[in-house]
């Protein structure tokens, strides 16, 4: 039984790997490649807390995945007000761009036609 769901397990892997491809990870914008590296690293000193066998090695790792935390909640802090500046800097120069003179005509004629 072993060997016959050996037989079809990797003809049936392969094939599908082939036609629908491994999984593609995408990031958001708002959280650039660096910030996910730390992230990776902030895994992997959570997993050396949980494999350490010594109280002083657990401390240890403790104190580095506590820093790491904090470095990883600072940099997505800051790229999402990055990101918040760019987008409403983008709403001040359409607002500039003479943009908001349509939508104003819009909705003044939208207000007379419920009137």
């Amino acid at each position: 039984m072993e060997g016959n769901w050996k037989g079809i397990k990797e003809p049936l892997t392969s094939t599908c790997q082939e036609v629908l491809g491994l999984k593609k990870h995408h990031h958001t914008q708002r959280i650039s490649i660096e910030t996910l590296d730390r992230t990776k690293e902030r895994k992997n000193k959570k997993t050396a807390i949980n494999n350490s066998r010594t109280r002083a090695e657990k401390v240890q790792a403790q104190a580095e995945y506590t820093e790491s935390n904090k470095q990883v909640k600072r940099n997505i802090r800051a790229h999402k007000k990055k990101i918040r500046g760019r987008t409403s800097n983008d709403g001040e120069k359409s607002w500039k761009g003479r943009k908001h003179e349509t939508a104003l005509r819009y909705n003044e004629e939208t207000i007379r036609e419920i009137q």
